[in-house]
């Protein structure tokens, strides 16, 4: 099994309550497959940089899944029958790249930390003023 993120636009919905059902809808899709979903991401309406099929905005969800790579193209093709997905991007995972990420972001916090601390520290504490 292999990791993917899998990018949806969905342009049917009329509100972003309403994508619940068409991400378990696609959840099942993957699940039906034999993979497993290891989580999703709402990431809200997006307007799109022209107009689409005449459609000027589409509501954008992100699922991190596993299955087996010989089933991706499966997947795309039940996708593309299904009238609420107008668009989907499957990305494989690069773990190595992903543990990279995840280390430069710990120490860029770190840093932050540090310098946060530092300037704490150099900074005179104010009196406090009396009225």
């Amino acid at each position: 099994m292999k990791k993917y993120d899998a990018l949806y636009i969905f342009v049917n919905a009329p509100k972003e309550e309403a994508v619940d059902p068409l991400t378990e809808k696609v959840g099942a899709e993957i699940t039906r497959l034999g993979g497993t979903i290891l989580g999703s991401e709402m990431l809200g309406q997006k307007t799109f940089a022209r107009e689409l099929k005449k459609r000027e905005a589409g509501i954008y969800v992100r699922i991190r899944f596993e299955l087996d790579p010989a089933k991706v193209a499966d997947l795309r093709a039940r996708y593309a029958l299904m009238e609420d997905v107008f668009r989907v991007q499957i990305l494989a995972v690069d773990d190595r790249r992903e543990a990279l990420v995840v280390e430069q972001q710990a120490r860029r916090k770190a840093r932050a930390e540090a310098a946060a601390a530092e300037a704490g520290e150099a900074e005179p504490e104010a009196a406090p003023v009396e009225e």
